[in-house]
């Protein structure tokens, strides 16, 4: 058995050597104690080793939410295995990207299959009887490889450890009221593929010893019926998943006018805490929770390489429409004046806790700071990107966000931007390099470019401005097509505008930037014919 430590599997330990009999994890009518899932994860250890894995080898998991994801990744971690989780929504392509990249030893998926890639597939976590290997749980060992789109479009493996998963744990636990307590019941429908899911909602469970309400795929109505029937009390969230609550609501009103709302508050009804991150909350999704949920949604920021969260509005205690509040205590953010690139960062003033806070004013008034690049510092930091740390933290510990905001007369912070071309849709990467590769395959397709446009329900979408070869016809549907052989299903673009040619900087490069001054970012628009260049249906 692997010694105390600080892995996800060391905490679930942990909670089974404090109470063995409570509850762990409830899947629809399957539920386990911390005891049980303790057990489960040996059983899946010895499995690794009985495959002849070892120690720092990479596993991927490719399984959408549920114990047999659980049970893939808690044993792995106590075998002393590095995990590599992989979106489920990955075309081959993809993950045969992350496979070779990552040099997995083996993948784990849903699927019956060989290989992919050279990569033996396991279809579902093994198992074997008798002690696992005992494995030393070394904190500042190699734990996760979260791949996240790069600049060069390409997905790279965000090097996390154990001892930075525990250190934002840490973090989001010294806020006042915590995001998870001992007692709570805590929705987890956020993919746990993703560092949010995983760290913010299943690694916050673990390290209190809570309970986890584990749902495979997010259904609004269903979830409310599952928060009411199990008396949720905590819900991590997204923007489209409130968005969707309501939408839900909004139908259940219509079939029974007399009780508005009713589905959705009895859903909300036992919730102490909601929270928001992975894209920004639109304002008034944010007061219409407040209204009809009677629900006040604590708004957060994040990034995979800070494993995951930055900012909460739960840091400062002042909940706002658009806000993402103030770090995280134990972490440092200073905003950096976009105008003095290559500039030595400067410190913010931190409080008793040791987390930054915004130096006002003695009279702050109607005074703001900003814009400026969020550069971050803390223990809770990635060790940059696989497999040689390249751009990670510099040597003075601060890492470039790429994300623009500004601070209000409160100090409480606003996100504004992103200095990359980084689309966010539905919390996830999409790098237009990526997309462009992929559309710039099709025979009829002479170049494309790839913007971000403003999306009610995901926060952005992705908008694809295309140059057709002379003679040759594509209809958005056809492109779509093509792209979702190679592309999951959120990078696939929503709207196409085809245009007779694309502006050029002078290096010959593609200009986003002149494409958005364009007018080609706005929300209308599905495609733009080549003999027009006006808006036409797809």
């Amino acid at each position: 058995m692997s010694e105390a430590g600080t892995s996800l599997a060391a905490l679930v330990r942990a909670a089974a050597g404090r109470d063995p009999g409570a509850p762990a994890v409830v899947v629809g009518d399957r539920r386990l104690t911390w005891g049980e899932l303790d057990a489960a994860a040996d059983r899946v250890a010895a499995g690794y080793a009985g495959r002849g894995l070892t120690h720092g080898e990479r596993v991927a998991v490719q399984l959408p939410n549920g114990l047999d994801w659980l049970r893939a990744v808690l044993g792995a971690l106590r075998a002393g295995l590095v995990v590599v989780p992989v979106n489920t929504a990955y075309t081959d392509p993809e993950l045969e990207h992350v496979l070779v990249d990552s040099g997995a030893a083996l993948l784990v998926a849903a699927s019956d299959r060989d290989e992919l890639a050279g990569v033996p597939v396991c279809p579902g976590p093994p198992e074997a009887e008798g002690p696992p290997v005992a494995v030393a749980d070394d904190p500042e060992a190699l734990a996760f490889l979260c791949y996240t789109s790069g600049t060069t479009g390409l997905p790279r493996g965000a090097m996390l450890t154990s001892a930075a998963l525990r250190a934002n744990q840490e973090q989001c636990l010294a806020m006042t009221p915590p995001p998870v307590r001992p007692d709570d019941r805590v929705l987890l429908v956020l993919p746990l593929f993703h560092v949010y899911g995983l760290n913010a909602g299943f690694g916050l469970v673990a390290a209190t010893g809570a309970c986890a309400v584990l749902q495979e795929s997010f259904d609004p109505r269903l979830s409310l019926e599952v928060m009411a029937e199990e008396q949720v009390t905590a819900v991590p969230g997204a923007p489209p998943m409130y968005q969707a609550w309501l939408a839900a609501a909004d139908a259940t009103t219509l079939e029974d006018p007399a009780h508005p709302d009713a589905a959705l508050r009895r859903g909300f009804a036992a919730v102490r805490i909601a929270s928001a991150g992975a894209a920004p909350l639109p304002e008034e999704v944010w007061t219409a929770m407040r209204e009809r949920a009677a629900v006040t949604v604590w708004e957060g920021y994040g990034l995979t390489e800070a494993a995951p969260v930055v900012a909460s509005t739960l840091a400062t205690g002042r909940p706002k429409p658009a806000c993402i509040g103030g770090p995280v205590p134990g972490l440092e953010l200073t905003l950096r004046d976009t105008a003095t690139i290559g500039t030595v960062p400067v410190d913010l003033p931190a409080d008793a806790d040791g987390s930054a806070v915004a130096d006002h004013d003695e009279d702050p008034g109607d005074a703001e700071e900003g814009p400026g690049e969020i550069w971050v510092r803390g223990p809770n930091l990635f060790s940059g990107y696989w497999p040689d740390g390249a751009d990670g933290p510099g040597a003075d510990g601060w890492l470039r966000t790429g994300d623009l905001a500004y601070r209000d007369a409160d100090g409480d912070l606003h996100l504004v931007d992103r200095r990359s071309d980084l689309i966010l849709v539905s919390g996830f990467n999409v790098y237009p390099a990526e997309v462009e590769r992929v559309l710039d395959q099709h025979p009829a397709v002479v170049e494309s470019a790839v913007i971000g446009v403003p999306d009610p329900r995901t926060g952005a979408a992705v908008r694809a401005v295309v140059v057709l070869t002379p003679g040759r016809q594509l209809t958005i549907d056809e492109l779509q097509e093509h792209a979702a052989q190679s592309l999951a299903r959120y990078k696939v673009p929503s709207s196409v505008y085809f245009l007779p040619s694309l502006p050029h900087s002078l290096t010959g490069k593609v200009s986003r930037a002149r494409l958005r001054e364009l007018g080609l970012t706005g929300a209308d628009g599905a495609a733009v014919p080549v003999a027009t260049g006006g808006p036409a249906d797809g």
